[in-house]
Parts: C-alpha cells; structure tokens; sequence
C-alpha cells in the first residue's frame, strides 16, 4: 500500500515540475497526476533502452520527470501536425 502511495505522490511531483517546465504553470492536480504517471512508465522504459539503471526515489523521479516531459513534447507535436 505504501508503494502505491509513493508511486502516485512521484508522479504527482513529476508532472507538476513537467508543467512547470514545459508550459510555465501545472495542468491542475488531476492533469499532473495523470502526466507523471504515464511519464513514469515512459521514463523508465526510455531509461531501459538506453540502458541506464535507475533506482531509489530520486532515481525514480527524475525518470518520471524525463518521461513527463518526452510526452508532453510528443503531444505538442501531434497537435501541431
């Protein structure tokens, strides 16, 4: 149970930091959740690829960051095709 609490407040914080970075202001609790998980696992695929470990909470929020930002980078992309 605590896993799932600190996997949800990580994504949570992924994507606030995303929105902040990519859009200058969040995209609402709800919106950053959503981003930062599906960043997570974006993240941490990307990072399997390229074959870097990741681990512990930092780890994992800098892969859920990575991850927030490669998706709202591709959305921005389709959106403007």
């Amino acid at each position: 149970m605590s896993s799932l609490l600190w996997f949800l407040i990580i994504g949570l914080v992924a994507g606030f930091l995303a929105g902040k970075i990519m859009n200058g202001a969040g995209y609402g609790l709800l919106g950053d959740l959503v981003i930062g998980i599906v960043g997570a696992f974006i993240g941490g695929w990307v990072f399997g690829l390229l074959g870097i470990a990741i681990g512990g909470l930092i780890g994992s929020l800098v892969a859920a960051l990575v991850g927030a930002l490669l998706l709202i980078f591709i959305v921005r992309m389709i959106k403007r095709a």
